[in-house]
């Protein structure tokens, strides 16, 4: 995670720890309110977790292997014994 990413997940949490503060001052310490508030500590811990993790899958910003399709017509064969999805499929001769 890079240091400016961590920085907006971290504000992000802070700001929503402030929300947090508020709903429990306006609805007490209900159960409902001491799950968002357990939660949020969890939040944190993985946001803790994740600045010291390496990412499992390169950046999108990296290169990326380019997949060429080619424009030739398919071999019809290799659909001869297929049913067709959705409609119920096709017991006959396809000739």
């Amino acid at each position: 995670m890079t240091t400016s990413e961590y920085a907006t997940l971290r504000r992000s949490i802070e700001q929503l720890r402030r929300s947090v503060a508020e709903v429990r001052d306006t609805f007490g310490d209900g159960p409902q309110v001491r799950r968002l508030v357990n939660d949020l500590e969890r939040l944190e811990i993985d946001a803790s977790d994740l600045a010291a993790a390496r990412p499992a899958r390169p950046s999108a910003t990296g290169p990326q292997e380019t997949i060429y399709v080619p424009d030739t017509p398919e071999d019809s064969t290799m659909w001869s014994d297929v049913d067709e999805e959705g409609l119920g499929g096709y017991h006959g001769d396809r000739s």
